[in-house]
């Protein structure tokens, strides 16, 4: 397998984001493995394009935020977790939730409200969860996973089971105070918790360098005396063998990982956000390191997944994602009203 750069990449975005890596497939990572990931990277992509068509026509209701761009980080940071792990999310969570392993139907039916979705319709875009595979939801308030994810490690050095809690966060959460007495704490209790930063360089409108004097947020780690790794959010080789790293590390019981995945939101806020707070034609350059194209043209120059093959995966996505839309538009049913009042309190069952 050869190292083979992305193609036709200017300097000046290697330069500018500073991380920018080689595609060098992680080492025991295996073809089938290579292939999955893929294929996750491209029905997330195919996913939140068809949700922003589905949000502008009034089919779903309420915000939606797309996942576009980010595809390697989800992706690849879910792959070096085991099944049985932990993961929180964001008011992003399309990505997280399908690279741990989620029905896409099933959540295509939660984003129209529907009941059979994953969360009966009522959680959709913006706190879909699915806890039977370890992902415990996503939210709109910034940094608010952070207690959710150290509580989940706590519980796993309780019990001793070798789970590992990871959350994903953006780095406008890292200003948010419960974000520094997360971290704080699990450096302190020495928990099994990954701090996975999704840095796109935008809070909504509002860039890093305006309200961080210092945007190496993975250098925080040491005030909390604990590793802080800084990777290509384009590339999921190099995400996956961080996150790969960082879970070995807690499951010897070494304790926490701050990792910031560094990358540019190439789309809005939203679905409907029209961008005019920053310079599209500098953002539109970024598309030269889009994930997908990235790891594709790699798979293919060296050898290790035919173009033939890989533009089957590339069909098939696509396939999913239309069979999710009927689905959730033609053998799904909407709530009755009595389900105002279903799921409004726990069940009294202790989760194990």
């Amino acid at each position: 397998m050869g190292e083979i750069m992305p193609k036709k990449i200017p300097e000046k975005l290697i330069r500018a984001l500073g991380c920018v890596k080689e595609l060098v497939a992680s080492e025991g990572l295996s073809v089938e493995c290579q292939e999955d990931m893929f294929s996750k990277m491209n029905i997330i992509r195919q996913f939140d394009t068809k949700v922003r068509d589905l949000w502008m026509d009034d089919t779903i209701r309420g915000l939606a935020h797309s996942y576009v761009g980010a595809e390697a980080i989800a992706v690849g940071a879910c792959a070096a977790l085991n099944a049985d792990d932990y993961i929180t999310s964001t008011h992003r969570g399309h990505g997280h939730t399908i690279a741990k392993g989620a029905d896409v139907k099933l959540m295509m039916a939660e984003l129209l409200g529907k009941s059979e979705g994953l969360n009966h319709g009522k959680g959709g875009s913006m706190h879909i969860a699915d806890t039977d595979i370890g992902m415990l939801g996503a939210t709109g308030i910034v940094g608010s996973g952070m207690p959710l994810a150290l509580g989940a490690a706590k519980s796993a050095d309780l019990l001793g089971n070798g789970r590992v809690s990871l959350c994903f966060h953006g780095d406008g959460g890292t200003n948010q105070g419960v974000w520094h007495e997360s971290l704080n704490m699990a450096a302190a209790w020495n928990l099994p918790c990954i701090f996975l930063i999704e840095n796109n360089q935008m809070a909504i409108g509002t860039a890093i360098s305006s309200v961080s004097r210092e945007i190496n947020l993975y250098k925080r780690a040491e005030g909390y005396g604990i590793p802080g790794i800084l990777v290509d959010g384009f590339n999921v080789y190099d995400v996956y063998d961080a996150v790969k790293e960082a879970a070995n590390r807690a499951r010897k019981g070494d304790g926490p990982t701050l990792i910031e995945a560094r990358f540019m939101r190439l789309l809005g806020h939203f679905v409907a956000d029209d961008q005019w707070y920053r310079d599209m034609e500098d953002v539109d350059q970024y598309w030269d390191l889009d994930p997908i194209t990235r790891v594709g043209e790699y798979l293919s120059d060296s050898g290790i997944i035919s173009k033939q093959k890989l533009d089957a995966v590339v069909r098939e996505a696509e396939l999913i994602v239309e069979e999710a839309v009927r689905y959730a538009k033609e053998d799904c049913t909407e709530p009755t009203l009595d389900a105002l009042y279903t799921d409004v309190y726990a069940n009294g069952e202790i989760i194990k």
